[in-house]
């Protein structure tokens, strides 16, 4: 059964109502744009000219209709518009795409991205790198066919920038994450879609991120808040996640052998891995089968002194909470047998230490109502020592933190 097919969880149907909605260019604002690009003769050929000979300030629209390119795009002007009929009407199929680029590469800043399609690229859907105040908005990246290993791992990738925003983007079959931020600082994505991908939405290793009303489900895991080392930007902090659905993340991990993903266990809500100051509040989480929000420690080895593992100052408050944690996955799966085969809504290792480094206080504050299950699995550190192992039910006593303050966009009119 492929995932447009699939039957989801009673919850994510409930929801389904709420999600983005295709948005089409208005007919009064059609009229004072420039020309479509030609559809006669090579499409491709004609559309790239047009990002390579586009001034600042220009709109290179796109036609509407399904159009098949073989190689992919790239975009280095500052201040350009790429606009589409619709997110829905105007498709840039990458099926033939010879190589594993991207679908559309972008290094300039001030661009806007809205109202198309990107389709089965070999790559990521669209990558974005250096693009400061870079716009995605009413666009689709997604794979046909079952969710596979093959497809691209990413579906819009903005990366290493400043004021980021992702609005109304529907992401279906990425091998790791469906809507990715990395290395990067003033981030809104809100209202989209993702789904039937490795990961939902991931931050990484970016500060300054706001998450809210989206819909993640189906995915191996919802949202995720990571911070690695050996990046040249690392220290990943202030991150609010809050009004979203986050529900039913049950599909199988996909990833690629070796992928910092591959290890998501299916049926993830929220994961906060070695990242600092992260708020999850006011969100609906349902059906997520291995734990709702998951708070771990970095496993592998590094060197990279300025790294910490630990998530720490994390604050989980006011959110709704059904089912879930009843069938863990992957490294759950033995924690939870022992636990008596389930797990409850949240989730923290434990770890506290790691080689060469003091035993530190992870600072978790769980304002959740007293039925909102907690565990602490007690793991201590990396690797698992089974007989160290001591999970506690115990809520920490963390020390409340204050929220980040809301994320400004300069190109951002809501």
């Amino acid at each position: 059964m492929t995932y447009k097919g699939w039957t989801v969880a009673a919850a994510a149907l409930a929801l389904a109502a709420c999600s983005p909605k295709p948005a089409d260019v208005p007919a009064s604002d059609a009229a004072a744009l420039p020309a479509a690009v030609s559809a006669e003769g090579d499409f491709a050929a004609n559309l790239q000219t047009a990002l390579i000979e586009a001034r600042p300030g220009d709109t290179v629209r796109l036609p509407e209709g399904t159009f098949k390119l073989s190689t992919g795009l790239s975009l280095d002007v500052d201040g350009v518009t790429v606009l589409g009929a619709g997110q829905d009407k105007t498709i840039l199929d990458f099926s033939g795409q010879t190589g594993a680029g991207e679908g559309l590469l972008v290094t300039s800043d001030d661009v806007t991205l809205t109202g198309f399609g990107i389709r089965d690229t070999k790559g990521d859907g669209i990558k974005s790198k250096g693009a400061d105040r870079i716009v995605y908005r009413d666009l689709t990246v997604d794979w046909s066919g079952e969710p596979d290993e093959d497809n691209g791992a990413y579906g819009v990738y903005p990366v290493e920038s400043r004021d980021v925003l992702v609005e109304n983007v529907t992401v279906r079959g990425a091998s790791d994450a469906g809507i990715y931020v990395g290395q990067s600082h003033n981030i809104i994505v809100r209202n989209s879609l993702a789904e039937f991908n490795v990961a939902g939405i991931e931050i990484e290793n970016s500060s300054n991120a706001d998450v809210y009303g989206n819909i993640t489900r189906d995915n191996t895991g919802g949202i995720l808040v990571f911070d690695l080392p050996d990046l040249p930007v690392i220290g990943g902090h202030s991150t609010r996640i809050f009004n979203n659905q986050i529900v039913h993340n049950n599909t199988r991990n996909f990833a690629p052998p070796g992928n910092i993903v591959a290890g998501v266990p299916s049926g993830t809500g929220v994961i906060i891995l070695a990242n600092r100051n992260v708020h999850v509040f006011d969100n609906d989480f349902a059906e997520n089968r291995s734990a709702h929000v998951l708070l771990i420690a970095y496993t592998e080895p590094f060197t990279d002194e300025r790294y910490n593992p630990l998530p720490r100052d994390v604050v989980v408050r006011n959110n709704r909470w059904s089912g879930g944690g009843t069938d863990p996955q992957g490294m759950l799966a033995p924690l939870a047998e022992a636990l008596g085969g389930t797990l409850p809504a949240i989730v923290s290792d434990g770890v506290t230490r790691w080689p060469g480094a003091e035993a530190q206080a992870a600072n978790l504050v769980i304002d959740e109502a007293p039925e909102i299950g907690f565990v602490n699995l007690g793991i201590g550190a990396y690797p698992i020592d089974p007989p160290a192992v001591s999970p506690s039910m115990e809520r920490p006593q963390g020390i409340p933190v204050p929220e980040p303050a809301a994320v400004t966009l300069p190109q951002d009119a809501e």
